[in-house]
């Protein structure tokens, strides 16, 4: 039998599998969609190392709880061109806004790369998710430079009186610090000297009194009361600032994710686990 008869790919060149050998292939239905439409953007097959690397986090990402609360998410690593790496995990695909990133700043490893100017539109508004039940996420492979205030995902404070759900750092005077909110609009969850780290970044809420936060494989709270989410989409590499990119970042990200309450740490290790194989499958 056929590998492109066992695998149920659409497209005759996503089932290639190149150096496919004797390992194993993937098995979990949405990881298979996932790849077929990375392969259809790519226009070629998916290497089986990133393949199963994939197939993987799908499954770990369901086994651990937290796969249903992506409601917007891309894997901004493992594909062979920037299209695809825009492929969406879950959701609507996100706008490279004015083209702003090119080829060149895309690593299958370590993934896209901010220049200061460039952002993805996630086409997720910070109202699509209950009040007090959202999270949002980045995986930073490259740290962001120094002397400012950088955006990572989200929106923007300056949009109060409505609450926001962003992660950034500042580092002004070189404060080397990350700052959280979700779905607040007054005290940020400010976390010292953790703005140059790498690893999953992450911010969520379950309920109107506080939420938590988590940062270099440590988690953190901070007890805020909600507020109505501003109706803006959140911003990748940069804050939504009512329509206008803020405090546009310069770092490397390789994944994120906005959606509903979830773990944190199990979030950290499926996606870490993913970053992680992908490195090692190229």
């Amino acid at each position: 039998m056929s590998l492109a008869s066992r695998l149920p790919f659409r497209h005759a060149y996503a089932a290639g599998f190149p150096g496919l050998g004797s390992q194993a292939v993937p098995t979990d239905a949405d990881a298979l969609d996932y790849l077929d439409r990375m392969a259809a953007a790519d226009g070629t097959s998916v290497e089986v190392g990133v393949a199963t690397a994939v197939d993987a986090f799908f499954r770990d990402a369901k086994e651990l709880g937290v796969f249903s609360s992506l409601k917007a998410c891309c894997v901004l690593a493992g594909a062979r061109t920037l299209a695809g790496a825009l492929v969406p995990v879950v959701g609507d695909a996100p706008t490279n806004v004015a083209d702003g990133f090119v080829e060149g700043d895309y690593s299958r490893t370590a993934g896209l790369t901010g220049d200061g100017t460039s952002y993805l539109d996630s086409g997720r508004a910070n109202d699509d998710d209950p009040q007090d039940d959202v999270h949002n996420s980045v995986y930073v492979s490259s740290a962001v430079g120094t002397g400012s205030v950088y955006g990572l995902i989200g929106t923007s404070g300056q949009s109060a009186p409505n609450g926001e759900t962003v992660i950034g750092i500042d580092d002004r005077s070189s404060a080397d610090t990350v700052f959280f909110r979700a779905t607040n609009n007054t005290a940020a969850l400010n976390v010292a000297g953790k703005g140059h780290t790498t690893g999953l970044y992450g911010v969520a809420r379950q309920d109107a009194a506080g939420f938590n936060a988590r940062v270099d494989s440590t988690a953190y709270s901070l007890v805020q009361a909600s507020a109505t989410p501003a109706s803006i989409n959140a911003f990748v590499f940069a804050r939504n600032n009512n329509g206008t990119a803020s405090n546009i970042s310069n770092g490397t990200l390789a994944f994120y994710s906005i959606g509903t309450s979830l773990s944190l740490e199990d979030l950290d290790t499926a996606v870490t686990n993913l970053i992680t194989a992908i490195g090692e499958a190229l």
